[in-house]
């Protein structure tokens, strides 16, 4: 009976023991499980946000640009054309003329004394003239009669037809001493806004042929023309719209050209293509074209850069998204593209030019349907998961584009 209870005693200790045992293991589990939670939340990755937008599509007209100088509408060099010593002067250095205006004056003294001379020479003829004709009306009357030979009539015939081509060499003289006169005076051929002196008074200048001394020169600036120079593509693209009506005719019509200056942001000057070249250049594969503008205000002057901007294509609807989401690999272009289950894909595109809004046109690719996404490009990949945000481009009163998010 003694021994009955010590075995009792020692079971109790031993469930006691047990029981702590599995109390403290329940604890360690809790907490360790408590851990695993906690753990597991801090490592599950959350998705990113990024804005998504529709592409923009509207109704535009594309436009080509071209690289051109300004030149003179009319551009003369004015030369004399009789050779003598400058006695003046008679305009500023850069102003504008008018024509028939009186530039440069030749000393003239040489020029009257051969007038003078020419004159001399003309009454010396009729003088002669006079006389020769009084010779045959006297033989005339006797030729009937017999009382004069067959050979001084004649003599006296031929006489007075030297007297009267005489005449005419002697006036033939005289009107080239009045030219040669009226020279002296070099006035401007057109009006125009006219160069330096080249030449300063007291010179001995060369007049009256290819090498003579060049004096000045005048420039018609108001209109002015513009001329630029384009691919044989883009020639044979425009006669195609052309023909089916797209576009009028840059020969026949004249098409409108819109040109920008170097310090200037959009195209503010509108002209008017009036010439296109008669043949393609075989060196350079181009044709050459050119606008005239009006230059009331001689802004513009001769030689002058500028960029032109004409029309490109008919009206038409395109696509259009920022080209700063477009991603390049190799030779593919790509965007990203909000997916079913809001996982990022991609999709390639063909991309046109850049629209005069700053928006880069897509030929193919995506359509107006797609959900573009525009920020986070650097940070996200194919396949990921995404939380996005409803975004929509718009153009702002100045007409700029941006992005505005979707309340």
């Amino acid at each position: 009976m003694k021994k009955f209870d010590i075995n009792t005693q020692k079971i109790s200790k031993s469930v006691l023991a047990l029981a702590g045992l599995l109390f403290i293991v329940i604890i360690i589990l809790a907490f360790t499980s408590g851990d695993a939670e906690e753990i597991e939340t801090v490592a599950a990755p959350q998705a990113m946000p990024v804005e998504v937008s529709s592409p923009l599509v509207e109704k535009i007209t594309e436009w080509d640009e071209y690289t051109g100088r300004f030149e003179a509408s009319n551009r003369v060099e004015v030369r004399a054309r009789v050779s003598g010593f400058l006695e003046s002067v008679n305009f500023v250095d850069g102003q504008m003329v008018n024509k028939g205006d009186v530039l440069f004056t030749i000393d003239d003294r040489p020029f009257k004394i051969a007038l003078d001379q020419a004159n001399g020479d003309l009454s010396q003829a009729q003088a002669s003239l006079k006389t020769a004709q009084d010779n045959f009306e006297r033989v005339e009357s006797l030729r009937e009669s017999g009382a004069v030979s067959i050979e001084e009539f004649d003599r006296r015939k031929q006489a007075l037809e030297y007297a009267k081509a005489s005449i005419q060499l002697s006036q033939a003289r005289v009107d080239n001493a009045k030219l040669n006169l009226e020279f002296t005076r070099v006035t401007a051929p057109m009006a125009g806004l006219v160069s330096r002196d080249k030449v300063n008074e007291g010179n001995l200048i060369d007049g009256g042929s290819s090498n003579s001394t060049l004096l000045t020169t005048i420039v018609a600036t108001s209109p002015i023309d513009f001329y630029f120079t384009g691919s044989e593509s883009d020639y044979l693209r425009y006669v195609r719209l052309a023909r089916n009506g797209e576009r009028r005719s840059a020969r026949s019509e004249g098409i409108p050209v819109f040109i920008k200056l170097q310090d200037e942001e959009d195209f503010m000057h509108e002209a008017i293509m009036d010439f296109v070249d008669n043949e393609i250049d075989i060196s350079t594969g181009t044709i050459e074209s050119r606008a005239v503008l009006e230059n009331k205000d001689h802004l513009l002057e001769p030689g002058m850069f500028g960029k032109a901007r004409i029309a490109g294509s008919a009206e038409h609807e395109a696509i259009m998204i920022p080209d700063e989401i477009i991603g390049t690999n190799q030779s593919i272009r790509f965007v990203y593209v909000l997916g079913e289950g809001n996982l990022v894909t991609t999709k390639n595109v063909t991309l046109g030019p850049l629209h005069s809004n700053g928006l880069r046109i897509i030929r193919d690719g995506i359509s107006q349907e797609d959900k573009l996404i525009t920020n986070n490009i650097q940070k996200i990949r194919q396949g990921i998961a995404v939380t996005p945000i409803e975004t929509e481009l718009q153009k702002s009163e100045s007409g700029e584009l941006a992005i505005a998010k979707i309340e």
